[in-house]
């Protein structure tokens, strides 16, 4: 571990816990999710040096971990619920759940890939059903940028299948 991670982390990860406390509510997840802030810098090394404000670049990180997070459980939520609203007689074996899980781990991880805003226009059309024109004034997007999102999103899509 460079020095200057090593510092950062001393100095700033008992804040950084708390600050990701305050918005998980939960200490377990608020504690994974500054490990994962610390971890990604590691990963990326070069992105560290000259940090001028290391709490603020420290929040601009987790905050994206932070995205990803909530949009995770947000995919997990819908497919519980998808789950829960199916016949008794349609119950699924714990392997064919097991694997569906391992599939919408990859979903979410070919959803990381696109453009925040790509991703978001996707997510509204798949998980809550709405339209294009729904989707354009919520997201205040034209209806064209809408569907060359919903393509991408698509095209993604067709990659995972094969």
């Amino acid at each position: 571990m460079s020095t200057t991670i090593r510092v950062l982390y001393e100095d700033n990860h008992d804040w950084l816990c708390q600050w990701l406390r305050r918005r998980l509510d939960c200490s377990e997840e608020a504690l994974d999710l500054a490990q994962d802030t610390f971890l990604r810098l590691l990963r990326k090394p070069d992105d560290v040096p000259g940090i001028k404000e290391p709490r603020a670049f420290l929040t601009t990180v987790a905050r994206g971990l932070l995205n990803d997070h909530w949009r995770r459980r947000s995919l997990e939520q819908a497919w519980l619920e998808a789950l829960a609203a199916l016949p008794v007689e349609v119950a699924i074996s714990p392997e064919n759940l097991v694997s569906m899980q391992q599939e919408l781990q990859q979903l979410d991880a070919m959803l990381a890939t696109l453009a925040p805003q790509a991703r978001e226009v996707f997510v509204l059309s798949q998980l809550e059903g709405l339209t294009y024109v729904q989707i354009a004034e919520r997201t205040r997007l034209s209806d064209r940028t809408v569907k060359r999102y919903m393509a991408q999103g698509f095209e993604l899509c067709l990659t995972l299948l094969h």
